[in-house]
This record gives structure tokens, C-alpha cells and sequence, in this order.
């Protein structure tokens, strides 16, 4: 496997129970591929609770950071109790991003409209915070640009995580300076071949990479883990495909998306 140094995995979810066993071997096995550093997402209250939790541990071996929000799936749990403790963990300074949020309506495990009034929460908070906002997208682009619109002179820095969409869509968050997060979708020779195209659209400076651990197992990776797992250890695998699709070396790719990451969270 191709080994790399110093890179960030900005999502990756290590609050999930597929990582409950084996957690200080995975994070060793990150470090020696070159992974330093891991953004922990938050998806609802108890994740983002345990995200905070897990980059404050200090037996696990690499930097860790979290993010704290209500995933679209949770967005039912949304409520003002559970809000309120949310705000408690946006003042933590380990807690470096508003969300995971945004809107799904491919399953619509919380209705359209829990998920848009929680979405709208959460930008509101992105404004009157002023911290990053860490978003997500699936099957709702023309009511995500609405909101975000409506928002987008009040709030600083956003990512669009795990990034699947269209080159139209694309370019529509490029014009409204949001960062995009690459996965490992762009190894699958099913589903990513718009984006192995359209990745060479996004400007050096607004690209970040995730592995979205322990899901989105690039498929391409050779030989292929018995687990069927993903984790952090198999980003520099997405580094080196993202790489040849922006036709970059990939230790420029690995500095610059550095670099953006530092910028980013406010962590250089």
C-alpha cells in the first residue's frame, strides 16, 4: 500500500461500533500509513458527545479533532434539550466544525421538513459562531442551494462532505466558496466516474480528502481487506486515484490538501 506523511482524514467515524474493538490498532495503523490526524464526525447528540470524547483521548496515537451536529438521518432528534447540550460542545475548542448537517432525501429517515428546519438551525448557529460548517448532501441540491444562499454572506469556511453530485452542482458550490471533500466514491468504476472528471474542476485550495470510515471501502483497492471495512489507514489509496485524476504527483496533492485542511479548521 502506498504509504504517504502527515495527510488528514477531515470524516471519518470513529464513534461507530465497527471500531469499538480494535480502535488503538486502527489508529496505529493510520499513523504508519501516514494519516497523522482525523477529523471525528458528530451525527447526533450522542455521536458528537463521543466524537469529543475520542480527540481528547490521550492513549489513541494520532491528533484528533471533532465535529458536533445533527446528521439529516437524526434530524427528528432535534429538539431543544438536545440542542441546547450541542451548543455546550461548540465552545469545547476540540470541537472544530458545526454539523455533520445538511439534507438526505433519499431516505428521508427524518422527514423533509424536520431535516430543512434543522439544517436552517445549524447555519444559523455557523453565523452566530462563526465556526466551520461540515455539510452533507444526497438528493436534495436544489433545496440545499436555497438554504445555503439564504445564509452565505453570514457564515465563514464550508465543506461539502463526501462529495458525489454533478458537475453543474459542482460548479454551483464552487461559486459560492464551498469546500468540497473527496471519498473514496471516486474509486468505484460504477458510481465515480463523473467525479474522477469533475474533481478536476475543484481549485487547489477548496479540496480536502476523507475516507468516510468505516464506509465507502474504495473499490478498487487490491488486495481487498477481508473486512470489508474502511478506515483511515486506506486514504493515501484515495490520495493517489485522486491524484492521477487532477493529473498532480501525489506528494504535491498531499501538501496542498494539507495545507487547505490547517487553513480550514484554524489548526496551523
Amino acid at each position: 500500500m502506498l504509504k504517504t506523511s502527515n495527510i488528514t482524514d477531515i470524516g471519518v467515524n470513529l464513534t461507530n461500533n465497527r471500531f469499538t474493538k480494535d480502535l488503538t490498532n486502527t489508529m496505529q495503523r493510520s499513523l504508519d500509513a501516514g494519516v497523522h490526524r482525523h477529523i471525528i464526525t458528530g451525527t447526533c447528540l450522542r455521536s458528537s458527545q463521543h466524537a469529543l470524547e475520542l480527540s481528547l483521548d490521550d492513549t489513541l496515537l494520532t491528533e484528533r479533532f471533532a465535529t458536533a451536529g445533527f446528521h439529516p438521518h437524526s434530524a427528528s432528534e432535534n429538539n431543544p434539550d438536545s440542542w441546547q447540550q450541542l451548543n455546550q460542545l461548540w465552545q469545547h475548542p476540540k470541537v472544530v466544525a458545526i454539523g455533520e448537517t445538511g439534507l438526505d432525501f433519499n431516505r428521508n429517515f427524518s422527514t423533509p421538513k424536520q431535516q430543512l428546519d434543522s439544517f436552517e438551525q445549524h447555519l444559523q448557529a455557523a453565523v452566530e459562531l462563526q465556526l466551520p460548517l461540515f455539510l452533507h448532501e444526497r438528493d436534495a441540491s436544489n433545496e440545499f442551494l436555497e438554504l445555503i444562499k439564504q445564509y452565505r454572506s453570514g457564515f465563514g469556511k464550508a465543506v461539502l462532505h463526501c462529495f458525489t453530485g454533478t458537475e453543474a452542482f459542482l460548479k454551483h458550490l464552487l461559486e459560492l466558496d464551498i469546500h468540497i471533500g473527496i471519498t473514496g466514491w471516486i474509486c468505484d468504476e460504477r458510481r465515480g466516474e463523473h467525479l474522477q472528471s469533475a474533481v478536476k474542476l475543484i481549485p487547489d485550495n477548496r479540496l480536502m480528502l476523507e475516507t468516510d470510515s468505516p464506509y465507502l471501502l474504495p473499490r478498487d483497492m487490491r488486495p481487498k481487506p477481508k473486512s470489508n471495512r474502511n478506515e483511515p489507514a486506506y486514504l493515501p489509496h484515495i490520495l493517489q486515484r485522486v491524484a492521477h485524476f487532477r493529473g498532480q504527483s501525489v506528494h504535491d496533492l498531499a501538501l496542498q490538501t494539507e495545507v487547505t485542511v490547517n487553513e480550514f479548521f484554524g489548526l496551523a
